[in-house]
């Protein structure tokens, strides 16, 4: 079973527009015990990244995030596996509906973690609003994660289904003043969850991201994005889940209203092989895959999750 590969911060951990911060990895090659989660080595010199001003140190597997960041030890922890049998369908769950500026996306970028779209959110130009929110919260930015191979990636789990990829459309509420401020708040963020599967029907507007891969191959390399209408990657159904989590990188705050969304869109098997072929590692260093950037479902703990429909 293919495991998760850690060794770097967060996506919610970088407070700026993708400048990476950090410090260098002290001593050598880093590997984790079998079963930390960290099978790929950290070269002595490897830049880890840092949340705002401050430098983060090197963490081990998803398993032992805790012992440096408490709260990925929390009640309200994401991502969970979602059983049907346990869903609560809520009748008084409005509709969401977003509206967003293609001029507002600005650049994509490799992190070494994954990769991201990042938006102007210095105003209301992209916002999502309605379901389970009140008022409107701001694009800041997209992401994904994904698997080794076509049968795992996503990062919630749905009666047992791991799709390949998950994609993470991450909002913020403007009444906290700005997005750190937000990550304090229960109802400081709203992330909506996207599944992609590997199919024969593939989502055409997926190329426009992928197009632009070979442009950000390795880690620290970021390209111009513009004219970008996310929107376009929503699923013709609006059905979701909804509960309230947490990042699923650390520090893991549980700030998170998710809306999950049932129907999965299609990828092909070369787009994912795409987004395999960019790398953890700098453009002077040897390739070293970016895959298996998933956190392992975390326990439920009593939340109820809600879906607006039967």
């Amino acid at each position: 079973m293919a495991q998760s590969v850690w060794g770097y911060d967060s996506d919610n951990g970088e407070r700026g527009s993708g400048v990476s911060l950090g410090l260098k990895c002290p001593g050598g090659a880093q590997r984790a015990a079998p079963g930390l989660g960290v099978i790929a080595p950290l070269r002595a010199g490897v830049w880890l990244g840092g949340v705002g001003d401050l430098p983060l140190r090197f963490h081990p597997g998803p398993e032992r995030w805790h012992e440096n960041y408490p709260m990925a030890k929390g009640d309200k922890q994401s991502p969970i596996e979602i059983n049907s049998k346990d869903v609560r369908h809520d009748s008084s769950l409005a509709p969401w509906h977003a509206s967003y500026d293609p001029g507002a996306a600005k650049t994509i970028l490799n992190n070494g973690r994954t990769c991201r779209v990042v938006f102007d959110d210095s105003f209301d130009r992209s916002v999502l609003r309605g379901g389970p929110l009140t008022g409107a919260y701001r694009l800041r930015q997209l992401h994904l994660h994904w698997g080794s191979s076509d049968d795992h990636g996503s990062e919630h789990v749905i009666d047992g289904v791991k799709y390949a990829a998950e994609l993470h459309m991450v909002h913020w509420n403007p009444k906290h003043g700005n997005f750190a401020g937000a990550l304090k708040q229960p109802d400081g963020v709203a992330v909506v969850g996207i599944f992609l599967k590997v199919g024969k029907t593939p989502k055409p507007e997926m190329k426009r991201i992928l197009e632009e891969i070979d442009n950000i191959k390795t880690k620290g390399k970021e390209a111009p994005f513009q004219h970008f209408d996310p929107s376009i990657l929503f699923p013709k159904s609006r059905d979701y889940w909804t509960y309230h989590g947490s990042f699923t990188t650390p520090p893991c705050e549980e700030c998170i209203t998710w809306i999950l969304l049932r129907e999965p869109i299609e990828v092909s098997p070369d787009q994912m092989a795409k987004l395999r072929s960019l790398s953890k590692n700098g453009e002077n260093e040897a390739m070293n895959p970016l895959v298996d950037n998933w956190r392992p479902p975390q326990p439920v703990k009593g939340r109820v999750v809600r879906a607006s429909f039967k």
